[in-house]
C-alpha cells in the first residue's frame, strides 16, 4: 500500500510575528489586523496611526490633539475640559485670584478682572453697592445726580440681535415720563436701547463683538414732568467684558 502524502498548514503567526499588531492564521496564509486607532499600511503588515483630528473640525470644541491610537481634546487658558470635548470656563474668582482687598473680582469667559469696590470719583460719593451719588448742588450742576456701575460678561461672536441687559427705574412717581438712551460707548453702533415700558428698557446688541475686549456703555434715563417743569437724569455705566472665544 502506497503511503499517502498530506499537506499541513503552516501557522505563520507562530514564532516571529509577521504583523506589527495582531496576526490571524488562515489556511495557506495569514491576515494582519491593527489595534483600535490604527490602520494597515500598504504592506498589509505594518500599522500606522489614524489622525482622528483630520476627520472633522468638530471633534473638539477648541483643539484636537492627535495621539498614537487616539486623540484628546484641549482647552485654552482659563478653561477646563468638561467631558471629552467641551470646554468649561474656570471661575478664577472662586478658585483664586490676585485682586486686592479694595477690589472686587469679576469672572468672565476665559479670565477675570479686578474692579474697585468703590468706583466713585469726586464729586460723587458711594451710597450703595456700585452706586455713586452727588451730594453738592453746585458741584453737580449739569451732571447726573447718580451713577450706577454694573458689569456683565458675554462670549465672543455671539449671534445677533441679542437682548443682553435690562435697565429699570428703581423709583416710580405718578405723572412722570421716562425716556432712555445710550449716552456714550456706542460709537460703532453695536447697541440699541429698546424702550420696554415707561420704567424699563432693553439693551440690544446689534453687531457681534469679538473679544477679548471691554466695552463701557453709559445708559441714561431721563425723568420729566412737563406740568411741574421737572427734569432729572440717572446714569447706568455698564461694563461689558467680551471673552476671547465663542464659548
Amino acid at each position: 500500500m502506497d503511503e499517502l502524502n498530506y499537506c499541513h498548514d503552516v501557522n505563520e503567526c507562530e514564532g516571529s510575528n509577521p504583523c506589527q499588531h495582531q496576526c490571524y492564521n488562515i489556511m495557506g496564509s495569514f491576515i494582519c489586523q491593527c489595534e483600535q486607532g490604527y490602520e494597515l499600511a500598504s504592506n498589509q503588515a505594518s500599522c500606522q496611526d489614524i489622525d482622528e483630528c483630520a476627520f472633522s473640525s468638530y471633534m473638539c470644541q477648541w483643539q484636537c490633539v492627535n495621539q498614537p491610537g487616539g486623540y484628546v481634546c484641549a482647552c485654552p487658558e482659563g478653561y477646563q475640559l468638561q467631558g471629552n470635548r467641551m470646554c468649561q470656563d474656570i471661575d478664577e474668582c472662586e478658585t483664586g485670584n490676585n485682586c486686592r482687598e479694595d477690589e472686587m473680582c469679576w469672572n468672565y469667559f476665559g479670565g477675570f478682572r479686578c474692579y474697585p469696590r468703590n468706583p466713585c470719583h469726586e464729586p460723587y460719593v458711594k451710597t450703595g453697592e456700585g452706586r455713586c451719588s452727588c451730594q453738592s448742588t453746585t458741584m453737580c450742576r449739569g451732571l447726573p445726580p447718580s451713577i450706577v456701575y454694573k458689569y456683565m460678561s458675554i462670549s465672543s461672536e455671539r449671534s445677533v440681535p441679542a437682548d443682553i441687559f435690562q435697565i429699570q427705574a428703581t423709583s416710580v412717581y405718578p405723572n412722570m415720563h421716562n425716556t432712555f438712551r445710550v449716552k456714550s460707548g456706542n460709537e460703532g453702533g453695536e447697541f440699541f436701547l429698546r424702550r420696554s415700558s415707561n420704567v424699563s428698557a432693553m439693551l440690544v446688541m446689534t453687531k457681534p463683538l469679538t473679544g477679548p475686549r471691554e466695552h463701557v456703555v453709559d445708559l441714561e434715563m431721563v425723568t420729566h414732568n412737563n406740568v411741574l417743569n421737572y427734569r432729572s437724569s440717572s446714569l447706568l455705566r455698564l461694563t461689558i467684558i467680551v471673552g476671547p472665544y465663542a464659548f
